[in-house]
């Protein structure tokens, strides 16, 4: 299991590393930003400040700059560390 926080709020959450980044936040009652869900709308996207994912598809919708300087789109990514990661529109929500 790895720890996922998720900035600037401080939020987190735990992934076993085989469920999208996006899938274990929404299992855990944090939502980040998405429409797609395949990695072509980049509305998820985000930056790793520290930590290491990886992406499960071979080119995700990310520059090559993109992704030198950490961005990842959590709807197509997995952890394979702890992470600390940059989503100013996260938040938490309670499913009643």
């Amino acid at each position: 299991m790895f720890q996922i926080r998720v900035e600037p709020k401080g939020l987190s959450f735990e992934t076993d590393g085989e469920a999208s980044l996006l899938l274990s936040a929404a299992r855990a009652g944090v939502v980040l930003p998405s429409s797609c869900r395949n990695g072509t709308c980049r509305s998820c996207i985000c930056q790793v400040q520290n930590g290491t994912a990886r992406h499960l598809i071979e080119w995700p919708g990310l520059s090559l700059e993109e992704k030198r300087q950490g961005y990842i789109l959590p709807c197509v990514a997995v952890a394979t560390s702890d992470l600390v990661i940059v989503a100013p529109g996260a938040k938490f929500t309670t499913n009643c």
